[in-house]
């Protein structure tokens, strides 16, 4: 299984993929968040200037946020950056919509969203919404056409399943690992957590800011897709819903995403404090290095064939650097 990591998009994300290079990460996926990060394309770029050998991609890219042409441009622009390093996955928009108010989009615009974003980079013309298009860029303005870069979907039930065998080349994995991903030859798992010292406690200020982040997610997933009564449920929940319920309606999408990936907002703060903090173990990839070791074969005995890391925290290296001495040890 190849250890890779991913970044929630940042000024600083094209100096930790190349440090993630130097420590011997095979790829490197950046978020598309605009709603609370820089560009992904222009960070990509950047860091392809900036690395030699680290496979490098958007994961997940939101296809509502661009016109198919402006993602074909880009990807063509990285593939001639970075040649033979590049993939780009594709997801209904998470965060990347739900943080701006928006539900996911459907996956029948998935479908043709990523047939159409395909058809641009072999050359064809295509049409979209009514009119059509191609990629017209004499030499020099991109590489020329095919441009052949793998495409990865986000996908965790049927539907996405279906649109996933029709359209893509693997399927990237996050939040849960759903039975079906055993037909997909490549499978990159988006996973958070941190390693812990043999004696350290998941209270400890170490977890909690390495490995909040990511254990705020549940609490915010529960909340998208079952609801307060789901959240409520959560150790820590009533004390989460209660902060996010002193925010406006209209805008509490805004209060439940504030720091996604990032830091604990004041929601998530209020749930860890209230006991929360006993889940770390379960729903991220948190223990000592031999836990999270185990945790690691028992993914790939599942199907998973990358793991994609994702640091936190005050000290992105030293978390890089733990996370893949547990994975290699």
């Amino acid at each position: 299984m190849e250890v890779s990591c991913a970044f929630p998009t940042a000024l600083d994300s094209p100096d930790h993929i190349a440090l993630a290079e130097r420590l011997g990460y095979a790829r490197a996926w950046v978020y598309d968040t605009p709603q609370q990060s820089p560009d992904v394309w222009m960070t990509l770029a950047l860091a392809a200037e900036r690395t030699e050998r680290i496979g490098l991609g958007p994961g997940v890219l939101v296809p509502s946020l661009r016109h198919p042409m402006v993602n074909a441009a880009a990807t063509a622009t990285l593939a001639e950056l970075a040649p033979g390093r590049v993939a780009v996955a594709f997801g209904t928009g998470f965060t990347g919509r739900r943080a701006m108010g928006y539900r996911a989009i459907t996956w029948s615009y998935m479908d043709s969203y990523i047939r159409t974003f395909r058809a641009l980079l072999r050359g064809e013309a295509v049409e979209w919404e009514g009119a059509r298009m191609q990629m017209l860029h004499p030499d020099g303005h991109a590489p020329a056409r095919p441009v052949d870069v793998p495409v990865l979907v986000s996908a965790l039930g049927p539907k996405g399943h279906e649109v996933t065998r029709r359209v893509g080349d693997g399927l990237f994995v996050t939040l849960q690992l759903p039975e079906f991903m055993r037909e997909y030859a490549w499978v990159p798992y988006l996973v958070w957590g941190t390693v812990l010292d043999d004696d350290e406690t998941v209270d400890s200020e170490h977890a909690r800011l390495s490995g909040g982040p990511g254990w705020a997610l549940a609490y915010h997933g529960a909340y998208e897709f079952g609801g307060p009564a789901a959240v409520r449920e959560l150790p820590g929940g009533a004390a989460w819903m209660e902060a996010v319920e002193r925010t406006p309606e209209d805008t509490r999408h805004l209060a439940v995403h504030e720091g996604h990936c990032v830091e604990l907002n004041e929601a998530d703060q209020a749930a860890w404090k209230a006991g929360g903090h006993t889940m770390l173990r379960d729903v991220t990839v948190s223990g000592t290095r031999d836990e999270v070791r185990r945790r690691l074969d028992d993914f790939a005995e599942q199907g998973v064939t990358e793991i994609v890391f994702q640091p936190c925290g005050p000290d992105t290296r030293a978390e890089l650097e733990r996370f893949l001495e547990a994975a290699n040890s």
